[in-house]
């Protein structure tokens, strides 16, 4: 029997067990013995599993054929944190074979983690969108005359991340956090127009990159784009806004009743009920108008911190420019100074050259007058001819050469 509610979950008919939540605890939703011969309520809508099969989805789940790569939006990662769900409320006897055959129908089963103590187990389906459509064809299913609860598992390694600029993107985002660990998933959160709200959320693989994540954005300044404007860090508060919570699944301590004892009414005025009322919603308004005088004060810091950033970088360029200029200057002086320089050892060379031409020179014309000694040892004196060509006819007395 347990089998065959868990083959066809989606399914109603005489001979199965009902859901356990179609039933309620609650005083004001039982049913009388009346209800019983009214006509049965209406079946459960299909999952797009089944409105896939088409005619033959009499024939059940199990003998269904399914192109899972639909359920795949493009881009989007598989088997990750978001596509884990939890499962509750199981038999202490379940094998894990049989758990995992549970979800045969939806594809790939990955990351089996089951506790037969505590009644318990997680797992991981390909895609989100798998995991939504298990979630609402297996919740509240009988098993073992024990109705499963299944639940979207929380996401143990997100992080939400404020103080973003509108030039922020979530590929960006992605980025930007992919030095700490394997990225998930990065979304910048956009309000109803798909403008930019200044929060992001990150979804790491693993918590040991989202624990580093936290700790170096805590203690330094991760700065996404240009402006100094860091990304400030928290770890995600969780929130059921999906399934909240269903009156099966509250304790029916004493205070429950007697809190349920009167329906659903407006307070009377005059009453002690309308007295205390009045009172709540005044202490509410007053945290209303706390808020927003908190958020005023914040808004209009924000503003004048944005202007001191841009009077300090339009100031921080200049010195940047000033700073800029001096080192061209001192470049320049500097360049003139090994210019001079080279000039100088230019001159100096030079003035060695035209010394050492001089030297050798000089050492030419000595070696020149050794040569002329060496050749004339004795000497010479000159003739009449020579002395006339010296001296010239009238200067002196005729020479003769000494033999």
């Amino acid at each position: 029997m347990a089998n065959r509610n868990m083959q066809q979950p989606s399914m109603q008919s005489c001979n199965s067990p009902q859901p356990a939540k179609r039933g309620t605890d609650s005083p004001a939703l039982e049913q009388t013995p009346a209800n019983k011969d009214s006509p049965a309520p209406p079946q459960q809508q299909q999952s797009p599993a089944e409105e896939q099969a088409g005619d033959g989805s009499e024939e059940g789940p199990s003998q269904m054929t399914l192109n899972f790569t639909s359920f795949r939006k493009p881009g989007e990662k598989t088997f990750t944190q978001r596509s884990r769900l939890f499962v509750g409320n199981l038999p202490v006897d379940i094998p894990e074979e049989e758990f995992k055959n549970m979800f045969a129908k939806y594809g790939d089963v990955n990351e089996v983690f089951l506790n037969r103590e505590r009644g318990f187990g997680f797992l991981r389906l390909e895609t989100r969108t798998l995991a939504e459509i298990a979630k609402a064809e297996l919740d509240g299913t009988m098993l073992n005359n024990r109705p499963i609860r299944i639940r979207l598992a929380t996401h143990g390694a997100a992080l939400t991340v404020r103080n973003l600029l509108p030039t922020v993107t979530n590929e960006l985002l992605e980025q930007a956090f992919s030095q700490f660990g394997p990225v998930e998933r990065a979304i910048v959160v956009t309000d109803d127009r798909g403008r930019p709200t200044g929060r992001g959320i990150v979804e790491f693989a693993m918590k040991g990159a989202a624990r580093k994540a936290l700790e170096r954005c805590t203690e330094g300044a991760l700065l996404l784009t240009t402006t100094p404007c860091p990304a400030i860090v928290e770890p995600t508060e969780h929130f059921d806004d999906e399934d909240g919570l269903p009156e099966k699944v509250l304790q029916k301590i004493p205070k429950y009743h007697k809190e349920r004892e009167q329906l659903p009414h407006f307070a009377q005025p005059g009453t002690f009920e309308f007295e205390y009322s009045s009172r709540w919603k005044a202490l509410h308004e007053m945290e209303k108008q706390q808020r927003e005088q908190v958020d005023k004060n914040i808004k209009e810091a924000k503003e004048k911190l944005v202007a001191e950033l841009e009077a300090a970088k339009h100031e921080h360029q200049l010195m940047l420019m000033r700073q800029d200029l001096m080192r061209r200057q001192e470049e320049l002086r500097r360049l003139e100074e090994l210019r001079n320089q080279e000039l100088q050892r230019r001159k100096q060379i030079e003035m060695r050259h035209e010394e050492e031409r001089r030297r050798r020179e000089e050492e030419m014309m000595r070696h020149r007058e050794q040569e002329d000694l060496r050749r004339h040892p004795d000497g010479f004196k000159p003739n009449y001819l020579d002395s006339m060509a010296i001296t010239g006819p009238l200067r002196g007395p005729v020479l003769t050469r000494v033999k």
